[in-house]
């Protein structure tokens, strides 16, 4: 029997093949979340939990129903809508009513993605989108915060947890004082220095041992889970440092302008900037590819946080920022763009080749 001659196959450049493609990249996403999500559980007991496995429910069968309502197979399997869904609960405060982490999982696929047509083609990034939802939506809720700790955070959920639509929840207060904590000032960090000129020492922000949503309070865990995506090359480290150095100038700028102003280290660790520019900022559909164009929307956001945050009637303006980060993207790009190898430059008006 005469053996066939070998084939060969004939493809044109590049013929790089890289191992990672969307399913692997989002699935060490997620791999990358989980120390916060076990650190939040920790910070903040059973009400934590449940919060982010509403949220994740909720996320995932709002994806499943697109799917069903476009006749196509399920997209669970791509990670996306999980990623979604649990930054989404890190962003949201610990005692929020299940209900409403219920809506913002809704929103966040449904106008955040599936509006745009689906994974590749939200302008926003979808959880973000969920969180702005909310905030517009139910202001108090989304600004009521609890200390981490508590004793009783593993025997009992915060009261607000399972409160139901159209129902107040009993006065916080009223169960911190029973579970042993006789004084809170029922704000975070920010909260705090806008409002009332309090500052919060460094190492509570870098530890995360302050009020906060689940999973922005420890600024160190988040550094040190995007460390892990961009060792294995899942994340664009450019964005974060652009962010960070758009923070750090714009309020060192606006201290030496007026001293009261909070320094460019707080303004750096507290709040949502270390979640928001790691883990959202670096979004691959809402942010630009162009060396240039990384920059200009890096340092655009840290700008805008702090001006927000500062100037804003908000103590808190990372969401708004990577947003409008995000809907800006698309101009970013479009006058960033390298000349092409070998193009020349379009002649002056009136002017010639020559």
């Amino acid at each position: 029997m005469a053996r066939k001659p070998p084939r060969i196959e004939l493809h044109t450049a590049p013929h790089a093949v890289a191992a990672q493609n969307v399913v692997v990249i989002m699935r060490n996403v997620v791999y990358a979340l989980l120390p916060l999500l076990g650190y939040a559980v920790w910070l903040f007991g059973l009400s934590a939990f449940m919060l982010i496995l509403v949220v994740l429910l909720s996320t995932l069968g709002t994806e499943r129903f697109f799917n069903w309502m476009g006749k196509q197979g399920s997209t669970l399997d791509d990670w996306s809508a999980v990623i979604t869904a649990l930054l989404l609960a890190l962003t949201l405060p610990p005692g929020f009513p299940l209900w409403m982490g219920v809506i913002a999982g809704i929103t966040s696929i449904a106008l955040g993605k599936a509006l745009f047509g689906g994974l590749g083609f939200n302008l926003l990034n979808p959880a973000l989108v969920g969180r702005a939802f909310v905030q517009a939506a139910f202001p108090v809720a989304i600004t009521t915060w609890t200390p981490p700790f508590i004793v009783t955070r593993f025997t009992e959920f915060i009261p607000s947890t399972f409160t139901l639509p159209l129902m107040q929840p009993i006065d916080i207060s009223q169960w911190l004082a029973t579970s042993g904590i006789d004084a809170f000032t029922g704000a975070t960090p920010l909260a705090l220095q806008k409002f009332q000129s309090i500052a919060t020492p460094v190492e509570s922000l870098f530890m995360g041992s302050t009020a906060g949503s689940v999973g922005e309070t420890s600024a160190i865990l988040i550094l040190l889970c995007g460390s892990y995506l961009a060792v294995r090359k899942m994340m664009n480290w450019r964005i974060p440092l652009y962010i960070f150095f758009g923070v750090v100038a714009t309020s060192a700028l606006l201290q030496l302008i007026d001293d009261t102003n909070p320094d460019p280290l707080f303004m750096l660790l507290s709040g949502g900037v270390m979640l928001g520019a790691v883990f959202m900022a670096t979004d691959m559909v809402g942010s630009p590819i162009t060396p240039r164009g990384i920059m200009i929307y890096g340092v655009l956001i840290g700008f805008l946080t702090v001006i927000i945050r500062i100037y804003g009637g908000l103590s808190e303006g990372v969401m708004y920022a990577i947003l409008l980060g995000n809907a800006a993207t698309p101009l970013i790009e479009m006058v960033t763009q390298p000349r092409i190898f070998g193009a020349r430059k379009a002649p002056a008006k009136g002017g010639t080749d020559d």
